[in-house]
């Protein structure tokens, strides 16, 4: 079979890098297609995937720039299905839900927000789609009837222990493992579904800092500037060695979906402070039915330095989290498996 994967975010990367792997392992031709994002030109090189790139140039952000980057995108994706001829195309995006129907390709979409946190994209990227593959905690609003759900998480395609060990090896390249330290990350929350959503500002950064130093080492993450005071905690890591790095942490903090969810699935306690509390399902059955993890909405700051410290003073705190780890991994599936045998499953 040959099959087309389109990454269009350094998530997706990780999403797909194992099933990827296998398929090719399993004899099948894959083709990957990116877009200019951020780090994905690196994760992709560092892993040694091939790939190639349909929009090098990248775009402007503005209403016309994202309207005309998508528009090129389009067309080259068209052209490059034209010559690659692909049974199947998988991904999340919006391209691909407009070329497959065009040529009669199946598209299976994957995400992992609810429908009504991502509207602009769920009304572009669904119609077109085939199938929708999504955690069963997901809404998918009316485009339900595509879904195919599983109990699981995207991040377990590789952080399930199946697919990934954490190595203090790697660690030490950047930290002493065996000393007490904490994550924080800031988003830059300036993605389309992030307009009007407040986070942790430098402000309520600063607090926190001030809250752990007695506790252990405090290193920070940031999509967005820091102040003075900050940017001696800001620490750079090697985007393929973020995990190992996360696994070894006493908590995380910070206004990151992805980044709680994976110090979830990892059983490293996370708080995350957000507009999004009590508005993705995935996180909230994170946060509610495995106790992995906190939500806090920002009109709440006080339980925010309440939670962090008894968090901080939580006797036995490691195994605690480990164990809860364990009923959850108990209870749903490697994602990257589903996903590779899903692809080569699909009825084309």
């Amino acid at each position: 079979m040959r099959i087309l994967v389109y990454l269009g975010h350094p998530a997706h990367f990780h999403n797909y890098k194992n099933t990827i792997a296998q398929l090719k392992a399993d004899g099948h031709e894959v083709a990957v297609l990116i877009k200019k994002k951020d780090i994905l030109e690196d994760l992709l090189r560092n892993a040694g995937i091939p790939y190639h790139n349909i929009l090098e140039e990248g775009r402007k952000d503005s209403s016309i720039g994202i309207a005309v980057g998508l528009a090129k995108r389009a067309w080259r994706l068209f052209r490059f299905c034209r010559e690659f001829r692909p049974d199947l195309l998988t991904g999340s995006s919006v391209e691909n839900s407009l070329i497959g129907p065009t040529l009669h390709i199946p598209v299976v979409n994957i995400g992992e927000d609810d429908a009504q946190i991502v509207p602009k994209y769920a009304k572009s990227a669904y119609p077109g789609a085939s199938v929708i593959l999504c955690p069963d905690t997901c809404d998918c609003g009316k485009w339900n009837k595509k879904a195919v759900k599983y109990s699981g998480y995207q991040e377990l395609g590789y952080l399930h222990p199946e697919n990934f060990t954490p190595d203090k090896k790697v660690v030490h390249r950047y930290i002493n493992p065996d000393s007490p330290y904490f994550i924080m990350r800031f988003s830059g929350l300036n993605a389309h579904h992030d307009a009007g959503i407040r986070g942790i500002d430098n402000r309520i950064a600063g607090r926190m800092v001030d809250l752990l130093k007695p506790y252990g080492r405090v290193f920070i993450t940031s999509e967005r500037p820091l102040g003075d005071l900050l940017e001696s905690y800001r620490i750079a890591i090697n985007p393929l060695d973020i995990h190992h790095v996360m696994a070894f942490a006493d908590l995380y903090l910070g206004d990151s979906q992805t980044m709680a969810a994976e110090s979830g699935v990892l059983g490293v306690p996370f708080i995350r402070f957000n507009d999004f509390v009590g508005k993705i399902g995935y996180l909230a059955e994170l946060e509610d039915k495995y106790h992995l993890g906190y939500g806090i909405t920002p009109d709440h700051e006080d339980d925010l330095y309440e939670t962090v410290k008894t968090l901080l003073e939580m006797p036995n705190r490691k195994n605690v989290f480990q164990s809860r780890r364990q009923k959850m991994l108990q209870e749903k599936i490697n994602f990257a498996s589903f996903l590779t045998e899903f692809l080569e499953s699909y009825r084309v």
